[in-house]
């Protein structure tokens, strides 16, 4: 969606403040126009959610006024989709289509898990969409395709070439008839099909930790999968840790008390085990799926609600 602040004057703002008045923050004229009141309404709305009272509504505020339905995809997509939301700061369907300019040396990164030139993560995924979806891909970048084709199959730095020649070189931003472009790959259903088969290594050894672990929720299969993306794994010694807390745990506790109590202890363990710089981060994204909701880079979530990832037990086939 357009992102809408004061001043703004368009149909989507009538929606906002109607949402705004059923909920009370509003007790203005619902005219269209975002003006001061508006403006004092979205920021309590935000204060009141948690979010950063900027008084814009972007795409977190927007979800929060109007929340969407749980992502109805299979357990594998929904992972990801979460992961890819910490990783873009965007949210699913979003995250899919994120990229990114050469800040890191790595030409471009795109996607959930931003994948990358540099590292040759990305033209596979590429590969995979031109060779599966001729069609789609040449309706997108129509008579450019030939130079992505030419990027992704010429090795490492004809890519790196192609992308820097797609961006602005100095302040790292891509342009935007190419980000568009890339946008519109990114959301389309073949597309994020392709991601999560690329993030199918995470997935797998997230469900490897959950048996190690004994948990059996799909939220801890989200936890250990972004513990695969972000941290790698789970260190023997950290490991030796964890047990020796689960050891601790009463035994009186439901199932699902205990499930969240596991969760929270390998959050906690994972996170100290971070670098230094980064622990505190960490414990925040991985408290957040262990407990099903909080705030992590300003972004407000709320599993189960989002993402469909709950205490449900997940089956062997998943």
């Amino acid at each position: 969606m357009e992102i809408l602040k004061k001043g703004s004057f368009k149909p989507q703002v009538n929606n906002l403040q109607e949402a705004l008045k059923s909920g009370g923050y509003f007790d203005g004229s619902i005219d269209g126009i975002f003006g001061n009141s508006t403006e004092v309404a979205v920021k309590n709305f935000q204060s009141q959610s948690g979010l950063p009272a900027d008084g814009v509504v972007g795409s977190v505020t927007w979800a929060k006024l109007f929340p969407p339905e749980p992502l109805s995809g299979d357990l594998a997509s929904r992972c990801l989709a979460l992961t890819g939301t910490f990783e873009t700061g965007k949210l699913a369907p979003e995250c899919f289509a994120a990229i990114a300019g050469n800040f890191d040396g790595q030409g471009m990164s795109y996607g959930a898990l931003q994948w990358n030139f540099g590292q040759g993560t990305l033209q596979p995924l590429l590969n995979e969409m031109i060779d599966k979806h001729p069609k789609i891909v040449a309706d997108i970048f129509g008579g450019d395709l030939a130079l992505l084709q030419q990027a992704i199959k010429g090795g490492k730095q004809a890519a790196l070439r192609f992308a820097s020649s797609i961006q602005n070189t100095e302040k790292h931003y891509v342009l935007p008839h190419w980000k568009e472009r890339f946008r519109k790959l990114g959301l389309t259903p073949e597309f994020q099909a392709i991601e999560v088969n690329g993030a199918s290594k995470y997935y797998n050894n997230a469900k490897k930790l959950v048996t190690t672990y004994n948990l059996w929720s799909s939220r801890a299969l989200a936890l250990m999968f972004d513990i695969c993306v972000q941290n790698g794994s789970i260190a023997d010694a950290v490991k030796s840790k964890i047990m020796a807390d689960f050891s601790k745990l009463s035994t009186t506790l439901s199932r699902e008390e205990t499930e969240v109590q596991k969760m929270v202890i390998i959050a906690n363990r994972r996170a100290e085990a971070a670098n230094p710089k980064f622990v505190e981060d960490v414990r925040k994204r991985k408290l957040c799926i262990a407990n099903g909701k909080g705030v992590v880079h300003g972004i407000s979530y709320d599993l189960a609600a989002q993402f469909g990832l709950d205490l449900s037990a997940v089956s062997q086939a998943s």
